[in-house]
């Protein structure tokens, strides 16, 4: 026999709503997003943004997940697509300067910026966001490793270092376009950037 299933259907798209979410989570960073700033964005009540995602840190690692799927996803997709370090940091920096300055979107990227201050009782939701940079900075150096290995880089490039040189104007640039600067700023930023590589 049938279970019959119990409560109410839920009343609205929840894949709209954590996009919202998202938007929410990267304009304004972890902490300074209220449970009402939510729901107001959302168009949902706090019974239902519970229901459907849990507390705020549920809700912040679905819209983390969310983010790096889709706005996020260019990163490592550079890296690995390309058929050298070099053109991919270049594709990288370039594609960071129009994404991080989108009109109609937040400016920056949501991993770095995200999580800025926090209270030690959200300290694991920094925790979380450093691992995920740290991730992407493992994700680096391997890619110009691989090129030092293949003879494209001079044997002695401190692959490490030009890895976190990379990662740090990332960052950067991000903050830059938070604090207003515009995409040919950005574009200005990432060609200067690729002129420190190191040739063989």
């Amino acid at each position: 026999m049938a279970t019959r299933q119990r409560g109410r259907p839920r009343s609205f798209d929840r894949d709209a709503a954590l996009e919202r979410a998202v938007e929410v989570f990267w304009e304004h960073g972890y902490e300074a997003t209220s449970v009402a700033d939510l729901t107001r964005a959302m168009g949902i009540g706090a019974p239902s943004l519970y229901a459907a995602f849990g507390d705020k840190k549920s809700l912040f690692e679905e819209a983390i997940a969310a983010y790096l799927a889709n706005d996020g996803s260019f990163m490592p997709r550079a890296v690995e697509e390309e058929p050298t370090a070099r053109d991919a940091f270049g594709r990288l920096l370039r594609e960071a300067a129009v994404r991080f300055t989108e009109p109609d979107r937040p400016h920056g990227c949501m991993v770095i910026s995200a999580a800025a201050n926090y209270q030690r009782s959200d300290e694991d939701v920094a925790a979380a966001l450093r691992e995920l940079r740290a991730r992407n900075l493992r994700l680096f150096e391997d890619r110009i490793r691989a090129d030092r290995a293949a003879g494209l880089l001079p044997p002695g490039t401190d692959t490490a270092a030009l890895a976190r040189f990379f990662a740090t104007v990332i960052q950067g640039m991000s903050q830059q376009s938070r604090d207003g600067a515009t995409r040919a700023d950005l574009e200005s930023v990432a060609e200067t950037a690729l002129r420190a590589w190191p040739t063989a």
